[in-house]
């Protein structure tokens, strides 16, 4: 793994078209899961660690707006890897606004409804509007220094280590997830389907409704 970033930082990895379509998969899977870990426990600890929220959208553990942030960032920070000082201020901003559109967009679109509010979060100093605050965007910024120097070359070696037959596998794990978002974002809605949020409130999970939480 040290070779594989050393090789990274310099440029010196050549990669197949298949390798980087791998790659690819590979962050947009981990990069929703690890969204999904962090809002999974910051929430736990925003309830007064009394309760356990089911976060996001989807019948999977992912969170769609991680996925996007992170090949974002990858696309504005490749080619300054070599300053994490310079990754972390353009990933904190970039997300910033990101977040920020996004919540408002919705927050019009929806008439009103919220994805999510820091107005009524811990740890949300300097908030703009509840869509966007130092602690989120500190948070991204960090999250972007693991997704350059962890996550990709990770997902590098795993694609350098393993034939042509791991597209295939990594396309189909990255497939399932991708239906998951499209089935609930937007089959379930026009076909009439239960969705995932209405299936896991029936089992008992706590899942934040962001229709009912928004005030």
């Amino acid at each position: 793994m040290k070779e594989v970033l050393k090789k990274y930082l310099n440029d010196e990895i050549k990669l197949e078209k298949y390798q980087m379509i791998e790659i690819i998969c590979l962050i947009i899977v981990i990069s929703g899961l690890f969204g999904w870990v962090y809002e999974f426990i910051f929430y736990f600890f925003n309830s007064g660690m009394k309760t356990f929220y089911y976060r996001g959208a989807n019948f999977l553990p992912w969170i769609n707006i991680y996925a996007t942030g992170s090949i974002m960032i990858i696309l504005l920070t490749r080619k300054f890897k070599k300053k994490p000082i310079l990754v972390f201020l353009i990933a904190a901003l970039s997300t910033g606004i990101l977040e920020y559109i996004s919540g408002y967009a919705m927050y019009k679109l929806g008439n009103g409804i919220r994805c999510w509010d820091y107005n009524t979060e811990i740890l949300n100093f300097l908030n703009i509007d509840g869509f966007v605050c130092l602690r989120s965007v500190t948070f991204f910024g960090l999250s972007a220094l693991f997704l350059m120097y962890c996550i990709i070359p990770f997902c590098i070696y795993l694609s350098t280590k393993f034939s042509k037959k791991f597209l295939v596998v990594v396309i189909i794990i990255c497939s399932i997830f991708l239906f998951d978002e499209f089935y609930n974002l937007l089959f379930a809605r026009v076909l009439n389907l239960p969705r995932a949020h209405d299936v896991y409130e029936r089992m008992g999970y706590k899942y934040m409704d962001y229709y009912k939480d928004v005030k």
